[in-house]
């Protein structure tokens, strides 16, 4: 069981890097809004592994995606923060549910789920752009990058977890 579910998601990690460097970051809507998929591993990892390892495995999937994109360590900054704070936002999103140890996603609403998703990409993007941006005199535009990537984000990633998840409810 825990082989196949290390399995799994090494085959997650290297399909959505390459889905990310090879189709998502050369669709450029508006000229410049491209969604970030991968973050789906950050939302689909199990939530009682280890910590540790999901930190890291994290750091690994943004430097993937970074070395590939060129883009300084800014995706492996910005996934190692949501990786950091998932418990955080576990519990905002999850509530009192979420400290139990029977917790799963399938007993949680799809409201709860995508509101999750949506605190995961919102809080990525917000570092992602931040640093990418570094300055205050373009605010304005950090807030556009941030609301236009994290709509288009989110509706790819609902998108994928409703094809390649299995509903048991």
């Amino acid at each position: 069981m825990l082989n196949n579910v290390i399995a799994i998601n090494i085959v997650r990690f290297v399909l959505l890097v390459l889905a990310q460097v090879l189709v998502f970051n050369h669709l450029n809507f508006f000229g410049s809004i491209n969604p970030m998929v991968y973050i789906i591993f950050l939302y689909w990892y199990p939530i009682r592994e280890n910590r540790a390892i999901f930190l890291l495995v994290s750091f690994l999937l943004g430097l993937s995606v970074d070395i590939f994109s060129d883009t300084l360590a800014l995706h492996a900054f910005s996934t190692l923060t949501i990786a950091y704070a998932r418990p955080v936002i576990m519990r905002f999103c999850f509530g009192v549910n979420y400290e139990f140890q029977t917790f799963t996603f399938n007993n949680t609403t799809r409201i709860q789920r995508i509101t999750f998703l949506a605190s995961l990409v919102l809080t990525h993007h917000l570092v992602f752009f931040t640093f990418e941006i570094l300055s205050l005199s373009h605010i304005l535009l950090l807030l556009k990058k941030v609301l236009l990537t994290s709509i288009l984000t989110i509706f790819v990633c609902v998108l994928l977890s409703s094809l390649f998840t299995v509903q048991t409810e």
